[in-house]
């Protein structure tokens, strides 16, 4: 499987901005913090589904103001 990592806004920690993110855009990605101290402030999501559901989670996380 292949994952992407990201940086998460300042002001959120990797769990609570994942929350928001399944809340607000309903995507599921996974805190950082679960990877241990130095994955703390990123979250990571798998590229498991074609390259037009990836687009539109990026749209919808685009949408949320993020």
């Amino acid at each position: 499987t292949f994952y992407v990592w990201f940086e998460v806004p300042s002001g959120y920690t990797s769990a609570s901005f994942a929350g928001l993110l399944l809340e607000k855009a309903g995507i599921v990605a996974t805190p950082g913090n679960g990877f241990g101290d130095p994955g703390e402030g990123y979250v990571r999501m798998a590229l498991t589904v074609s390259k037009e559901r990836i687009a539109e989670a990026v749209n919808r996380i685009a949408e949320t103001g993020f």
